[in-house]
Parts: structure tokens; sequence; C-alpha cells
């Protein structure tokens, strides 16, 4: 925007006004706060920073997630994500993984873990 366009936008609008534009332009609306992250037990697979690849190798893990998300097993583009995690997976909405389902899977995780 020049000079001139925002001198006539700040004598249409007023300080006020022209601030109110000034903050809109600043934060975009598609702005959004990332969840927290959710803990995992010690010993136990993530669904925060666990490789997908490395929850597949570990069989309690594997158990959990042919549990939990059988469709993740049998994805035919499965060797393409398996350096992500879930937490990264469940920002494309074909995974259906949001964070009540990213939870109910750690805590079968962290159960997992803590079996003999």
């Amino acid at each position: 925007m020049s000079r001139s366009s925002i001198s006539t936008l700040a004598a249409g609008l007023g300080a006020a006004g022209l601030g109110a534009v000034v903050l809109a332009a600043a934060s975009p609306l598609w702005a959004q706060t990332a969840p927290p992250p959710i803990p995992s037990a010690p010993g136990a697979g993530s669904v925060e920073n666990t490789t997908i690849g490395d929850l597949l190798a570990n069989p309690a893990d594997h158990a959990v997630l042919e549990k939990d998300m059988p469709k993740l097993i049998s994805y035919p583009g499965l060797d393409d994500i398996k350096g992500m995690t879930l937490r990264a997976i469940s920002a494309y909405p074909e995974a259906e993984l949001d964070d009540a389902k990213l939870k109910a899977i750690q805590a079968d995780f962290d159960a997992a873990a803590k079996k003999p």
C-alpha cells in the first residue's frame, strides 16, 4: 500500500479504524494454535515423536496400531509415511486422527509398554 493510500484510508477511518485494519492484516485468519503435545509413558511409543516405521517395528506398538488404526496397516502408501509421526499425519483429513483419537492411541501405547 502506498503512503497516499494509507493517508486516504486513515482520513476515512480515523485512528481507531486504521488500527483495526492494521491488526486485522497482521493476524491472519488461518492462524491456529497447535494442540498441546500428548505426553507418553517412559519406554512407550509416542504419537508425537515416534515414527510410524518405528511403531510398526515394535511388536507391542504394532498391535496397538492394528487395533486402533487397521486402515493404516493396509494403507497402500504406508512406505511413504513411515518416516512421519501419527501427529504429523493427523494434519491430513483422510488419516481420520483428531486429538481425542491420538490421546486414545497414546493411552494404548502406554498400557502396552507396562505389560511384561
